[in-house]
């Protein structure tokens, strides 16, 4: 077999699950119920996040909080600071690539 399969684990319950971590890239999907997020950093590479269900509140920089629906892909510079979370009753699910893949 040439490819090699991944799975994301499917549901509505908190996950972030590192699907693919090589020296290309980061492949990170993420699952945040209403009130759930990641602790504010800044990002360590360029960020591709994909909103593929409910709302995203992110704050970058020192921007107020800005919100984006489900199909959004937000493009990130690296060392951004970043605070992602979602303030909604829908749960938000995301998909995160890092390219390059960071170093550290």
């Amino acid at each position: 077999m040439v490819e090699k399969v991944f799975q994301l684990t499917l549901g509505n319950e908190k996950i972030v699950e590192r699907v693919i971590m090589d020296e290309n890239i980061n492949y990170i999907h993420m699952i945040f119920n209403k009130d759930e997020g990641l602790p504010e950093h800044y990002s360590n590479s360029n960020v591709y996040m994909t909103v593929l269900r409910g709302t995203l509140s992110i704050g970058l920089n020192e921007q107020d909080i800005h919100e984006y629906k489900q199909g959004t892909v937000l493009k990130i510079p690296f060392n951004t600071k970043m605070n992602v979370g979602n303030k909604h009753d829908e749960v938000l699910e995301l998909i995160v690539v890092k390219a390059p893949a960071p170093t550290k």
